[in-house]
C-alpha cells in the first residue's frame, strides 16, 4: 500500500506580465521519494517550485502539507513548514564565509548571548559538511573565493543543515564533477531513508532516470503526467516534454573544413594552463575535452584577451593576434559564449534588443548616434533566425527561460559576424529540446565558415559535434583524436591520465 500524499498541489496559476507561467496545475508527493519534474525550458518548472518555497506568489491554486492547507507567501514561511529550496541562482552572501552563510541564523553564541562562539561555530559547519558528504572546504573562507561547484555545496549544505521534510534541487548538477555528482547522490539517498521528500530538477535525463522514483513532466505551463523510470524510456519521456518525437540529436554534417583560422602555439598562463598549442579551420568544430580544473576555460579566456597569457602566441587568420582585451578580440573576429552567461555573457536588466546588439553597435550606429530603427530590424532578423521565445525584443533577458538566454547571447556574436566562435558549455541548463536546436545553430555556423572551438563537460556532445577532439589534463593538452578515432573510454581515460 502506498503512502498517502504529504504534498498536494491543486490548480496552480501563476501569470506574468499577461504570460501564463501555470496553467491550473496539479501536482503531488510522498515523503521519502525522489519526484524529478521535467520538462523544456519555460514548461513552468522552476516557477512551480518557486510557489512551493515561498518565492514566487501564486495567482490560483491550493497548496497541502500532510492534508492540511498552507500559506507560502514567503520563504521564511515555507521555512518554517520545513520546506528548503537549492535554485539555480545562488542565495549566499559572497563576502561571509562558508561558516556563515552555513549557519545563518543559528550561530552558536557564548555564554554571554551577544557574542557567536566562533570555534564552536567553525567545528558545526565542518560537521555539517563532512555529515553531507561534502568535506574538505575551508570554512574560514569568504564563499566568493570558492569555485562554483564549492558554493553549490555549500548552498546545499546550508538547505541540509536544518533537517527539511521537504527540499528541492533546481538543477543541482549544473557545476558539479562527476565525483561531486556521486557524492550529492549518496546524500540523496540517505535523506530519503530519512523520509525526507526530495524535488529533483534536472534536464539531465540519465541523472533523472538514475535517482527519481517517479518523474512529472510539464509542458508550456501544464501538467502531462507523471511516471515511474522502469516503466519508460527516455525516448518516451522525450516525447511527452516536446510534444514529438526528436530524429537525429546532432546534425550531419559533410563540408570539409576551410583554411586556418585560429593557431594557437606555445600559449602558457602561470598556474593555469603550460605549452598549449592546436590550430581551428574555417568550418571546423573541434572539442576540448577535460575534468574540472584541468585549465579549458583559462585557455578560452587567453584566447579571448579576457586574461593575459604569460607567453605563446596567437594567430587569427594568419595574423599575429595576442588580444589584450575582449574588446581586441572581437575587432579580430574572436567571440566567446561564456560558461556562465548571467555573469559574463548577459546584462540581465537589459532588453532582448540591447543585449543582442551590444557587440554590435557600430553595426547600428550612424554618424556617432544610434539607429533604432536598424538595431530593431537586426535584431529581430536573429530573433526570428534562432526561434528566441518570446519573440518580444524590449522584453527583458531575466524574463526568459534559461535555453532562450542562451540563444540571446549566440545571437549577440551572429550579429558581430564572428570569425570563429568559442563556445563553453552552450547546452549548459537547457532543455533537450533547445539542446537540439543550438547543436544545429552551431552546425549551421560551420557550414558558413565560422570556426567553432566547443568546450564541454558532456562527452556525447563532443563526440556528436565535433570533428577532432582535444583533451586537457592538470592545464597540458595531452590528446588530440579524429572523429573515428574518439570514444567515450578514450578521451575519460586520456583526461584522467589512465592513457597518453
Amino acid at each position: 500500500m502506498e503512502s498517502p500524499d504529504f504534498l498536494q498541489m491543486r490548480g496552480i496559476r501563476k501569470n506574468y506580465d499577461g504570460t501564463q507561467a501555470l496553467r491550473g496545475v496539479d501536482f503531488s508527493a510522498v515523503l521519502g521519494e525522489v519526484h524529478a519534474i521535467v520538462g523544456e525550458n519555460g514548461a513552468g518548472k522552476t516557477t512551480l517550485v518557486k510557489i512551493l518555497a515561498g518565492a514566487v506568489e501564486r495567482n490560483a491554486g491550493d497548496i497541502l502539507l500532510d492534508g492540511r492547507p498552507v500559506e507560502l507567501d514567503t520563504p521564511l514561511r515555507a521555512r518554517r513548514l520545513g520546506i528548503r529550496a537549492v535554485h539555480q541562482e545562488f542565495s549566499l552572501v559572497p563576502h561571509l564565509t562558508v561558516t556563515e552563510n552555513i549557519l545563518m541564523g543559528q550561530m552558536p553564541t557564548s555564554r554571554l548571548k551577544w557574542w557567536v562562539d566562533w570555534p564552536q561555530a567553525h567545528r558545526r559547519a565542518e560537521e555539517i559538511l563532512e555529515g553531507i558528504g561534502f568535506a574538505g572546504i575551508n570554512v574560514r573562507t569568504p564563499v566568493s573565493r570558492l569555485s562554483v561547484s564549492h558554493q553549490q555545496m555549500v548552498e546545499i549544505a546550508k538547505a541540509v543543515a536544518e533537517r527539511p521534510r521537504v527540499l528541492i534541487l533546481d538543477e543541482p548538477s549544473a557545476v558539479l564533477s562527476q565525483e561531486e555528482l556521486r557524492r550529492l547522490f549518496a546524500l540523496i539517498q540517505a535523506l530519503k531513508q530519512e523520509s525526507t521528500l526530495i524535488l529533483y530538477i534536472s534536464h539531465r535525463l540519465d541523472e533523472v532516470f538514475e535517482v527519481a522514483d517517479r518523474i512529472t513532466v510539464l509542458k508550456d505551463g501544464e501538467l502531462v503526467g507523471t511516471v515511474r523510470p522502469q516503466e519508460t524510456e527516455q525516448g518516451q519521456l522525450i516525447k511527452m516534454m516536446v510534444g514529438r518525437t526528436l530524429g537525429e540529436i546532432y546534425p550531419n554534417r559533410h563540408t570539409p573544413p576551410g583554411e586556418e583560422i585560429l593557431a594557437v602555439k606555445n600559449l602558457s598562463r602561470e598556474d593555469s594552463f603550460t605549452d598549449i598549442s592546436f590550430s581551428l579551420a574555417r568550418g571546423e568544430i573541434v572539442g576540448l575535452f577535460g575534468l574540472v580544473g584541468s585549465g579549458r576555460t583559462q585557455v578560452a579566456r587567453c584566447i579571448f584577451g579576457a586574461e593575459p597569457s604569460t607567453s605563446g602566441e596567437i594567430y587569427v587568420g594568419g595574423m599575429v593576434a595576442r588580444p589584450k582585451s575582449p574588446r581586441d578580440a572581437v575587432k579580430a573576429g574572436v567571440a566567446l559564449l561564456t560558461e556562465d552567461r548571467k555573469r559574463d555573457g548577459l546584462v540581465m536588466e537589459y532588453s532582448i534588443r540591447d543585449n543582442v546588439s551590444l557587440a554590435s553597435l557600430r553595426q547600428v550606429s550612424r554618424w556617432g548616434f544610434l539607429s533604432r530603427q536598424k538595431q530593431d530590424t537586426q535584431v529581430q532578423s536573429k530573433v526570428q533566425e534562432l526561434s528566441i521565445r518570446p519573440a518580444q525584443i524590449r522584453r527583458l533577458v531575466r524574463q526568459l527561460s534559461g535555453g532562450n538566454q542562451q540563444k540571446v547571447v549566440l545571437a549577440k556574436w551572429l550579429l558581430s559576424q564572428a570569425k570563429m566562435l568559442i563556445l563553453d558549455e552552450p547546452t549548459r541548463g537547457v532543455d533537450v529540446a533547445t539542446k537540439v536546436e543550438i547543436y544545429h545553430i552551431i552546425s549551421d555556423l560551420a557550414e558558413r565558415g565560422v570556426g567553432v572551438l566547443l568546450i564541454s563537460s558532456e562527452l556525447p556532445e563532443i563526440l556528436g559535434m565535433s570533428d577532432r577532439a582535444l583533451v586537457m589534463r592538470e592545464g597540458r593538452l595531452v590528446g588530440e583524436f579524429t572523429r573515428a578515432q574518439a570514444s567515450e573510454e578514450t578521451l575519460l581515460a586520456c583526461a584522467a591520465g589512465v592513457v597518453q
